[in-house]
């Protein structure tokens, strides 16, 4: 495929690190998406090539790295660890288009569908030449769907196709950005806002336009020509659960010892939450608990304006204190932005990275339930900490800032979901430990989310296997996982809301694997440190602990696991 030019390999830098930082280079050309979520520069006027042909050439690349890698030898430890993650990322890559589930990716959350929309969130608009690159991409959209489209088609005829499920989810979200639902389509939208005018504020609207109109076809041929071929059946089975959950964790793990711990898990905690929900109402119950909290003007915000304002406010006193107390924040990464997220994706909060000078900083985004006015705080404090300081923004910027360090493909392309959700599920533990959770509201909240990513490894897994209810477990005993079950489950034993709920199933049904990992990954993490502090005993300093383990960058967890017991 034609590409940059190979980079000579820096002094100092071996030749594993010179492979990772070209492959990184061709890899941003190859996916303009990727470059600018990384914030590689260069690219922002472009968009991936979706298509048979535009994927097979991403492939091929794939393919010649880990040619090159595999026979390219490791000069030390840091050397081979880093070889040693990169292959294990890109033979996943491979795997996945040999396998075909590369052409079929379609789901509510995290699919080309959303990433091709959600790229522009990321894109500058404060000077006439990123304006440029904002309409020639808007422009590149309508054949970027459309290449999509082939490749969803082709693998639809090979019988790999979402189920019906995520498609009408699909569906209802290209009606959103297209517009059809009373409200400006999301391209429109933003172009209003943009500070064009002349030539320039005429092609943006034109392509903005087109762009929209796009997402209008999309949903037409999700509607009309996908849905067809999608089964009804939502559960993937054990063979390609095993698959994607590799892609999540770096790691494969016993499917059904996962479960049964999953299920440990959830009933320790919740025992714990019904004790704190007693001392906020007694004879109550959880849902009592909530109750009152929510009926508590303390714990309450009205409006957008007032949920931005104060996760900032949240966020930015947690860079402040904890960066003096528990970690080690160089100043680059304390800068981090809260936003609330354009609508029609999923409910609920995501971070996107800084890029490599820092100029665009970490931004946490919340993305809330279309009308929705009134929030309350007791539920989102322990949000914050995990999108931000101590959780996401630490860990990822961390290893974007550890230039000298670590390979470009190490900080920008080598996170696992498994590694930085678990790490940022640790991150909610390590707040409450340093004190930040006295109140009861703040702790039941904390709590719930722990409690909701263990629902996720029995769901997640017992849904897509169509595993038994265990006797115990005091919910529907001996029934195989269904998705109503599931939303029963998540209505009466968490105090998610009804619209997160639903959102949650779909979630877990057309993501198959991701939804575990956070809970799996923490795992890690715990096991970990518990492992240090025993070897190390008195002279053990978790502050150094965490230092060194943030600094390795991102990785799956069987190299995590190796890792942390080296520190």
């Amino acid at each position: 495929m034609t590409s940059p030019a190979a980079a000579p390999a820096r002094p100092g830098r071996s030749a594993v690190d010179a492979i990772s930082d070209n492959f990184v280079r061709r890899f941003a050309a190859a996916s303009p998406i990727v470059a600018t979520e990384q914030g590689i520069p260069g690219f922002d006027d472009k968009l991936d090539d979706l298509s048979p042909a535009g994927l097979a050439e991403t492939n091929e690349l794939i393919e010649a790295t880990v040619a090159e890698l595999m026979a390219t030898e490791a000069t030390g430890e840091r050397d081979e660890l880093s070889k040693a993650i990169i292959l294990e990322r890109l033979e996943l890559q491979r795997d996945g288009y040999r396998t075909g589930w590369s052409h079929a990716a379609l789901n509510m959350i995290e699919s080309p569908l959303q990433r091709i929309r959600m790229v522009f969130d990321l894109m500058p608009t404060d000077t006439s030449e990123a304006l440029e690159s904002y309409a020639a991409r808007m422009r590149a959209v309508p054949g970027a769907l459309r290449g999509y489209q082939a490749s969803l088609l082709l693998a639809a005829q090979r019988g790999q196709v979402a189920a019906v499920r995520q498609i009408d989810r699909c569906v209802q979200q290209c009606a959103t950005y297209a517009g059809q639902n009373d409200e400006p389509g999301f391209f429109s939208g933003a172009v209003h806002a943009l500070p064009a005018d002349g030539q320039l504020a005429t092609e943006l609207a034109t392509a903005a336009s087109a762009a929209d109109a796009a997402y209008a076809d999309l949903g037409e041929f999700l509607r009309k020509e996908l849905r067809p071929f999608a089964p009804a059946r939502d559960a993937v089975g054990a063979q390609r659960y095993s698959l994607a959950s590799r892609e999540f964790l770096g790691a494969t793990i016993d499917l059904r010892e996962t479960y049964d711990w999953g299920w440990q898990e959830f009933l320790a905690i919740e025992s714990e939450l019904q004790k704190v929900a007693e001392r906020i109402a007694p004879g109550a119950g959880l849902r009592g608990a909530a109750t009152r909290l929510d009926a508590d003007p303390t714990y309450r915000l009205q409006g957008l304006d007032g949920l931005q304002a104060w996760m900032q406010n949240l966020s930015d006193r947690a860079v402040d204190d904890l960066g003096r107390t528990q970690f080690d924040i160089p100043e680059p990464i304390r800068s981090l932005e809260c936003r609330i997220a354009p609508p029609g994706a999923g409910v609920g909060a995501y971070y996107t990275p800084p890029n490599e000078d820092f100029s665009r900083p970490g931004r946490m985004w919340w993305s809330v339930e279309a009308g929705k006015n009134e929030f309350t705080t007791w539920r989102e404090t322990t949000v914050v900490y995990h999108e931000g300081v101590p959780g996401h923004h630490l860990q990822l910027a961390t290893a974007v800032f550890q230039r000298d360090q670590l390979n470009q493909y190490q900080r920008l392309l080598a996170n696992t979901s498994g590694h930085a959700e678990g790490w940022a599920l640790y991150a909610e533990r390590l707040v409450r430990e340093a004190g930040y959770l006295t109140d009861d509201g703040d702790l039941l909240g904390m709590l719930d989310s722990q409690l909701f990513r263990a629902a996720r490894v029995v769901l997640d897994i017992g849904m897509h296997l169509e595993l038994p209810i265990p006797t115990g477990a005091g919910f529907h005993e001996g029934k195989a996982w269904t998705p109503e079950l599931g939303l029963e489950f998540l209505m009466t034993r968490t105090l998610g809301d009804p619209v997160h709920c639903r959102d949650e199933i779909d979630r877990y049904l057309g993501w198959p694997g991701q939804a575990a990992s956070y809970k799996v990954g923490e795992r890690i993490w715990l096991q970990g440190r518990d492992a240090a502090r025993r070897r190390h005993g008195h002279s053990f300093d978790e502050k150094a602990f965490h230092t060194a383990a943030l600094n390795l960058g991102g990785m799956g967890l069987d190299m995590l696991e190796r890792e942390l017991a080296r520190l």
